[in-house]
């Protein structure tokens, strides 16, 4: 049982997109999107650095073309996408999961995504915020620290890690005095996502999603909300709005997918962060994580060969 995982803003680097460019479905499909969306793609995933690209409004669309762009080029390649038992996104990865999944289409998915950074960066800049990933400790201890400082868990990612979000004077706080057994990376983001800070994007996306077309998922298709699989596709789309502002459950996600007989996951473009969760949290689990073009062979292999 093959499912496909979609990565989340903070996965991407420069220039990661300039040997996917040299593929023509992958190409074709970026440009496709960049056009939907009317952000420069292209520049961005092969020239701008990495505070450009850091930027809210750029990152969630850039990470969504590629994951996107990612499925086309497995597609070309022979891949037989209707043997993917089901799609998982991380974050905004879960717009990239949908779009896999067939609730919407890639042009309505990047258009989403573009309305989603763009009101995300404009709650970000509304007060100073940041985040940190917490490793290790118990969790009880790490979520009292987080209450002490007014900070949020933000993603439960699984492996012992909490990703922590709030106001930049308690991160920093954080940092000085993390929990007992812990230790706290800074992270370079633009805000305190998945948390209340981003109230006032969720209105907004509200009232764009209430203009999306929707159709119910062709796969499984597991929710950040609760680990949950959905069927119905306007209920993820409703979730997808409700997730800006509530914490990521991909702990409980991995949970699931194990609890469903998972045997393989493929981490689409830019691989690797997810593919690293896995490992600590789905012992057993065959993982592929696409990073170059030369990981599509192994994707394809293991897509057509279960």
């Amino acid at each position: 049982m093959i499912v496909i995982v979609c990565p989340g803003q903070g996965s991407q680097t420069p220039g990661f997109l300039t040997p996917w460019l040299e593929l023509p479905a992958f190409k074709s499909a970026i440009e496709s999107m960049q056009a939907a969306s009317g952000v420069e793609l292209v520049k961005h995933g092969t020239e701008s650095d990495a505070d450009t690209i850091r930027d809210t409004a750029i990152a969630q669309p850039l990470i969504v073309a590629a994951g996107a762009a990612t499925l086309a080029a497995l597609s070309a390649a022979g891949a037989d996408l209707s043997k993917v038992a089901g799609f998982a996104g991380h974050s905004v990865g879960e717009i990239t999961a949908a779009i896999g999944a067939g609730v919407f289409s890639a042009e309505a998915g990047i258009k989403l995504v573009n309305k989603r950074g763009t009101e995300m960066a404009k709650a970000a800049a509304l007060e100073t915020t940041s985040m940190a990933a917490v490793l290790g400790g118990e969790q009880a201890v790490v979520e009292a620290r987080l209450a002490e400082l007014d900070l949020y868990p933000a993603n439960y990612n699984g492996g012992g890690q909490i990703v922590a979000a709030g106001s930049a004077e308690g991160i920093a706080a954080l940092q000085a005095e993390g929990p007992a057994g812990a230790r706290v990376i800074p992270l370079q983001v633009a805000g305190a996502f998945h948390t209340r800070y981003m109230n006032p994007a969720v209105e907004a996306l509200a009232n764009y999603a209430a203009t999306v077309e929707t159709n119910d998922p062709t796969a499984k298709l597991w929710t950040n909300s609760d680990g949950s699989t959905v069927t119905d596709g306007h209920q993820f789309l409703d979730l997808l709005v409700k997730q800006v502002s509530n914490p990521v459950r991909w702990d409980l996600c991995m949970a699931s997918m194990v609890a469903a007989g998972v045997t393989g996951i493929i981490e689409v473009v830019p691989g690797g962060t997810l593919a690293g969760l896995a490992k600590r949290s789905m012992p057993g689990i065959e993982i592929v994580a696409v990073k170059t073009p030369e990981n599509l062979e192994a994707a394809l292999s293991l897509i057509n060969n279960d």
